[in-house]
């Protein structure tokens, strides 16, 4: 799938050279005056709603306020478990009431790990042009188990790395016209490797777009 649809929400979020977790960082929302032993932590929205769901005006249901803010963080974008369950925390929701919303939301696929995973390869590869090494690294930054992340960077076919590996320095060439051999090498190896491609896959599709310019390459260069 392309940047649209189940990736809307993903077209803020940093690459995975940046390693930085960019539009991951959950709103912080404003704290309410009053805070009451159950309802710590929680924004003046998500109590509010809480209250007139429990029906009794009195101490916020903690699940009703959990199922609030997990329902607005995943219309924002997509989340994994890990994310929200971390945003339920920031908010002072009680662990138990907070598990209780996070598998009821699983039950339902409001929350797939392994929906987001392969989607996030799909879309951060062809949108950035990511190798499968800086897509593992964004999703295991983002909660998602080991095991899940490999099913879903292996998904994406070796051929399919390298041709984009190709179009990348391709892009790269020209401006790059001015340098000698050595220098371009280097800094289009440079490039590649910020976006997780492999020192060997990396010198390969190099040598290959500067021999096709006529430039001959040194036999020492990797």
């Amino acid at each position: 799938m392309g940047e649209g649809g189940f990736s809307a929400g993903w077209s803020g979020e940093s690459s995975g050279e940046e390693g930085s977790a960019g539009g991951d960082e959950f709103p912080a929302g404003r704290r309410s005056r009053r805070r009451r032993s159950s309802g710590e932590g929680w924004s003046s929205g998500e109590k509010g709603t809480a209250d007139r769901s429990s029906g009794s005006g009195g101490e916020a249901d903690p699940e009703a306020v959990a199922r609030n803010i997990c329902l607005r963080l995943l219309t924002m974008a997509p989340k994994t478990r890990a994310q929200l369950a971390e945003a339920l925390r920031k908010r002072d929701v009680p662990e138990e009431a907070a598990e209780a919303v996070l598998s009821r939301f699983s039950e339902l696929g409001l929350i797939n790990d392994e929906a987001f995973a392969a989607a996030w390869v799909d879309s951060r590869h062809h949108g950035r042009g990511l190798a499968k090494r800086a897509l593992a690294a964004e999703l295991r930054h983002r909660g998602v188990d080991s095991e899940t992340v490999s099913e879903a960077v292996e998904r994406l076919d070796p051929d399919q790395e390298a041709e984009t590996a190709r179009r990348l320095v391709e892009r790269k060439l020209a401006a790059t016209r001015s340098l000698d051999p050595k220098t371009r090498t280097r800094r289009l190896a440079g490039m590649l490797a910020r976006k997780g491609y492999s020192s060997g896959l990396a010198f390969r599709v190099i040598r290959e777009a500067l021999e096709q310019e006529g430039i001959e390459m040194e036999e020492d260069l990797p």
